[in-house]
């Protein structure tokens, strides 16, 4: 079943906006630190209620993982998980992806049904958006 994607998330070619987005490493550890999380093979969702009001995504990828291409595949295919979800996911949520070793082998379908059981865990998903 196909998602319908927020337009308002994306600017023209250019990716996700800042506002959407965590790139302060105090905003990662404050997340770390306060929020809730779970693990699974492909990656460890970590997410807190926003004191911003929005939703906002941060994506972190070690560097054991390979080389910038390799990592930089990861951080894609994990974006792409989190836009295709948002409309299932509670509003007001910082949510911190940190991929793994198996998000670049695993199949899409199961990186996104991964992710799917991670939110329902955290309490974040909503079965109707």
């Amino acid at each position: 079943t196909e998602v319908p994607v927020p337009k308002r998330l994306y600017r023209r070619g250019l990716g996700m906006k800042r506002a959407v987005t965590l790139k302060e490493n105090w905003e990662f550890r404050r997340l770390y630190q306060h929020g809730k999380s779970t693990v699974a093979p492909a990656m460890v969702v970590y997410c807190r209620r926003s004191k911003t009001g929005g939703s906002r995504l941060g994506i972190t990828v070690s560097t054991k993982l390979g080389k910038a291409v390799v990592r930089n595949r990861i951080k894609r295919r994990l974006r792409e998980v989190y836009r295709l979800s948002l409309p299932h996911l509670k509003p007001g949520y910082d949510v911190v992806l940190v991929g793994r070793s198996r998000a670049l082998d695993l199949p899409f379908s199961r990186l996104l049904e991964t992710f799917q059981k991670s939110c329902k865990k955290l309490s974040i998903w909503e079965e109707q958006p």
